[in-house]
């Protein structure tokens, strides 16, 4: 008997108090990632150490984010707050001339939320243009949680892309370079091109959108994006998330499919990665398979993870919490994703807390905020940020991301073991 997926699992909707990163926290893998552009925070003195501990830059570092700090003068509306942004990206332009796009990034102090940040980067754009492009988006913990601060990103990039009429491929989402580069070179074997990146690497190599463009998202947080590209008039490739081997086949299969690849050249160019990240999966899968993991909401990973641990590492899940659902984009994931666990969107923090102490899950994976308490009641947890900041995507890395899982088991094992070694000297 085929087992049912989640599709038409009601969903638990929760409205409470919340434990996550603000959007604020994007930036790390994104100014990484886009290597000509500058992400100028406006905010305050908390908003700038978030990103300095975030990111981990040492002092004689030169990174491609800052943070315009709102001063007392400021607060006080001693200054115009327009002019004190000109200025400031003035000066920063003029000590760092290899910029080539500017995000003026909004955060939740109210100061802030009254400042008109997008007529500041429309007025910027045009005084400093074609050197620099200036943009403005939200990565307010008001209005965005962990992951959505590059939704908003790339959803603002979206309006200001170039006109196409060309068939092309457009992967949607930052990851790391060697691991878009394994995609590029999977994609290129099978004879799929052009393929574009959005977040280009660079602003030159910025893809052109039209209706012949053919969106495949990487990431399951990317709905603002996806939609302001349905705008553009781009189709859009409904498939799982390249997460382990089945879901990178499975993505794999829908582009081959929309270019007309044949099922031996893509059997030729995928049969040995597939066996490879099978194998991976395998050997770390040994320390997951019986066990039981529950899903605090945090990154709108945790649907393609769970999907991932419950059909290929053999594990239980006992209940799939997201901040935001989006049945849409994670139709394909439903899907597979096999009837059983909580789905629940949104978050009362408490009441998930009651709920996941009553199920004593062997593994839970959550925000670093809970990670310490949780463990000292004796759960095993993993946190959730590891999993954005880890390449995890495609077939090479699905034995790593079956690792991140594995270890804290593991770790919790050997912590087991010691113990009556450590009784038994004293």
């Amino acid at each position: 008997m085929t087992a049912r997926g989640c599709t038409n699992t009601p969903v638990l909707k929760e409205r409470g108090q919340r434990e996550v990163f603000c959007g604020l926290t994007g930036i790390i893998w994104l100014h990484r990632k886009m290597q000509d552009a500058f992400f100028l925070v406006v905010g305050s003195r908390t908003c700038a150490h978030l990103l300095q501990s975030a990111a981990g830059v040492m002092i004689f570092a030169e990174p491609r984010f800052g943070t315009a700090i709102l001063e007392e003068k400021d607060l006080a509306g001693l200054a115009d707050a327009q002019t004190e942004i000109d200025r400031e990206v003035a000066r920063l332009l003029a000590r760092r001339p290899d910029i080539r796009q500017l995000f003026l990034v909004g955060s939740c102090p109210s100061e802030v939320i009254k400042l008109d940040l997008a007529r500041a980067a429309e007025r910027l754009s045009a005084e400093h243009a074609p050197h620099v492009r200036v943009l403005n988006y939200s990565g307010s913990g008001i209005e965005t949680t962990f992951t959505q601060g590059e939704d908003a990103c790339l959803a603002a990039m979206v309006p200001g892309l170039p006109q196409t009429e060309a068939k092309e491929l457009l992967m949607v989402g930052a990851l790391p370079d060697v691991v878009e580069d394994q995609a590029l070179a999977l994609l290129a074997a099978m004879g799929v091109g052009p393929v574009r990146c959005l977040p280009a690497r660079r602003s030159a190599d910025l893809p052109a959108v039209g209706p012949n463009t053919v969106v495949a998202l990487t990431q399951p947080f990317l709905g603002d994006t996806h939609a302001a590209l349905m705008r553009r008039g781009a189709q859009s490739l409904s498939a799982p998330f390249p997460f382990g081997e089945e879901g990178t086949t499975a993505w794999l299969q829908a582009i081959a499919t929309e270019f007309s690849v044949s099922p031996e050249v893509f059997e030729a160019v995928t049969a040995a990665p597939r066996a490879r990240a099978r194998k991976a999966v395998a050997a770390q899968a040994q320390d997951l398979d019986g066990k039981s993991v529950f899903f605090f909401p945090d990154s709108q990973l945790e649907i393609p993870l769970a999907r991932f641990l419950t059909r290929e590492c053999g594990m239980t899940a006992i209940e799939v919490g997201t901040p935001y659902l989006h049945r849409e984009l994670l139709a394909s994931e439903l899907e597979l994703l096999e009837e059983g666990p909580v789905l629940s969107e949104g978050q009362d923090v408490d009441l998930q807390l009651d709920r996941v102490r009553t199920a004593r899950p062997d593994l839970t994976v959550c925000g670093l905020g809970l990670a310490n308490p949780l463990e000292a009641e004796g759960l095993a947890t993993k946190w959730a940020i590891e999993l954005v900041f880890t390449p995890v995507h495609f077939y090479e890395q699905a034995g790593d991301l079956a690792g991140l899982f594995a270890r804290p088991l593991r770790r919790r094992n050997l912590l087991s073991g010691l113990a009556p070694r450590v009784e038994a000297a004293e």
